[in-house]
């Protein structure tokens, strides 16, 4: 008797960890991780190029919760995003209140959050240069910079994406 309960015993423990590493394995593969970022993207309903973003995002392991907006010029404007620095979509990070403005490649969101420099607000990355992330064309690929917003409303360069080498 007692060597046919150590037998189910172990049997039990081999099925609850069997589910276990089911169940993390799963987590991993949706991208839906302990301590992954969750993004508030404000977008407009008809915007492809900001839908193929955000599954940039996504597949680089950012949680994306969507907020379509008919007109995103309030968002822009509550984040001090200047005209001229616009694109058509803007993030917004839930834990460190950051903001991204337009196709960042998702490796330079991860470089930003990992040492935010000082008196960072976000990135920007102005218009929509062909080649960043959701404006694919092919093998075609502009080089962009990639701006660091500041506090004080000023911006500089972050990074330089080589249209030909990536990032």
């Amino acid at each position: 008797m007692k060597s046919s309960m150590k037998i189910v015993g172990r049997l039990m423990f081999f099925v609850m960890m069997s589910f276990a590493v089911l169940s993390v394995a799963c987590t991993a593969e949706t991208g839906d991780q302990a301590g992954a970022e969750n993004l508030i993207v404000y977008k407009s309903p008809t915007c492809g190029c900001c839908e193929k973003w955000i599954g940039h995002m996504e597949s680089a392991g950012f949680n994306a919760t969507v907020k379509e907006l008919v007109d995103v010029t309030e968002v822009k404007n509550r984040f001090g995003i200047r005209p001229q620095h616009r694109s058509c979509h803007t993030a917004v990070s839930e834990t460190g209140g950051f903001v991204f403005e337009g196709h960042i490649p998702a490796s330079i969101v991860r470089r930003f959050l990992a040492a935010p420099p000082a008196n960072a607000k976000g990135l920007i990355v102005p218009g929509m240069p062909v080649g960043s992330p959701g404006m694919e064309s092919g093998n075609h690929r502009n080089p962009y910079d990639v701006l660091l917003l500041k506090a004080d409303g000023n911006v500089e360069v972050y990074w330089h994406v080589d249209g030909n080498a990536g990032t």
